[in-house]
């Protein structure tokens, strides 16, 4: 895959895809002109990658320039794509190609968005590789249960809140749901398996069960609906029920669309790119970011660099041997420990006591120089940044 340059490239194109093989790069014409305009704006051309990601995120943040997600985008494609390409080559299965992945997981960008703190000093393109790694990870993995699982383990296993979530996402009306919920709790109530709790090829209720599942809900709508309507058949409660799995498989893992998709209609020329919200016509000179600014986010990035790198030195040698296995050579925990000659659960504790090590080293640096309130939300992002400094330092020094 050719790497993009310039910055027109950079926050204007999207990758594309031939089967499963990244073929090059489409400039999204919207996107481009929106780019052009705000560089026209500007009394310099300003040609620095982190001004245009700060300018961009900033924004986003503040929901000034409709268009700013859309080119956070296009610069987080190359970082999308490694991370899909990783997780490929580790899924054992094959079921899902590089395509797949990469379609799945920049769905998330509005999450890696909404967590990402420049002021802590990382770059995005860190922050955004690790948050799509675990993300991808874990859509495989609620992907290949969902699909295994029949209509009827899918529903026992359901939370209320994810139904509700479900059914609103998939468009249904507050009344309706609110019946679609009183029937699943009859369905929970009533349905009693016999197969272990385990097992996610749940058979179908028999027909003397579906007539007590109906038999409840005609009694509890009653007191449990702000609106009872009239009794409701068991082939009804069944159908409802059917539809409640199909809106949640729908809601976990929705169809993802590209924005060059064509859209429908009787133009088939027209994209979904060209139907997103107008260009908002305001000056923006006064949000544009400091030069400044940019350098001394730069400046914490290195004293962070400098900081972790002392930490790594300062642990004891086979704690540093660890490390050095684990991010630099790539092998696995139980790798490591057939090499050391250990168990494989005392180079887990191992690798989790350098990071917490690390962590805490960053941390308090954190609190005594960028003045950061610590809580969990800020240690789980420390965390996430992190394990992506690791990765990276120690794939440098391969």
């Amino acid at each position: 895959m050719r790497s993009r340059q310039g910055i027109t490239e950079l926050f204007t194109s999207l990758l594309q895809f031939d089967d499963d093989k990244a073929i090059g790069w489409a400039t999204d014409a919207k996107l481009r002109r929106n780019l052009l305009n705000h560089q026209a704006r500007l009394s310099e051309p300003e040609k620095s990658e982190t001004f245009w990601v700060s300018y961009w995120y900033k924004q986003w943040q503040k929901q000034i320039e409709s268009l700013a997600q859309g080119h956070l985008l296009a610069y987080l494609q190359e970082v999308c794509y490694w991370a899909a390409n990783k997780t490929v080559a580790n899924f054992s299965s094959g079921q899902y190609t590089l395509s797949d992945c990469f379609q799945m997981v920049i769905t998330r960008t509005d999450k890696v968005l909404k967590g990402f703190k420049p002021e802590t000093g990382f770059s995005l393109k860190n922050y955004a590789s690790a948050v799509f790694s675990s993300e991808l990870k874990e859509m495989l993995r609620q992907q290949n249960e969902v699909d295994i699982c029949t209509n009827w383990r899918l529903l026992r296993r359901l939370t209320q809140k994810r139904l509700v979530e479900s059914l609103q996402n998939f468009g249904v009306s507050g009344d309706t749901i609110e019946r679609y919920v009183l029937a699943w709790k009859c369905y929970q109530s009533i349905y009693a398996p016999q197969q272990p709790s385990g097992t996610r090829k749940l058979e179908r209720p028999s027909d003397a069960t579906w007539s007590a599942i109906a038999q409840l809900y005609n009694l509890q709508r009653h007191t449990q609906l702000s609106q009872p309507g009239a009794e409701c058949s068991q082939q009804t409660i069944e159908k409802w029920l059917v539809g409640c799995a199909k809106a949640v498989r729908s809601y976990l893992f929705p169809t993802v669309n590209s924005l060059n998709a064509p859209t429908k209609g009787d133009d088939d020329s027209n994209e979904f790119q060209d139907i997103l919200p107008q260009l908002k016509q305001e000056s923006l000179l006064t949000e544009i970011i400091a030069q400044e600014q940019v350098l001394e986010r730069q400046s914490k990035q290195s004293e962070i660099n400098s900081v972790l790198i002392a930490a790594l030195n300062e642990l004891d040698p086979e704690a540093q041997n660890i490390i050095q296995l684990y991010y630099s050579q790539g092998l696995t925990q139980q790798q490591i420990a057939k090499q050391l000659g250990v168990k494989q659960y005392t180079v887990s504790r191992r690798l989790s006591k350098c990071k917490d090590t690390l962590l805490l080293r960053l941390a308090n640096w954190s609190k005594e120089f960028l003045h950061t309130s610590l809580n969990s939300l800020v240690l789980n992002y420390m965390t996430t940044v992190l394990e992506e400094w690791l990765k990276v330092y120690h794939s440098q020094l391969e």
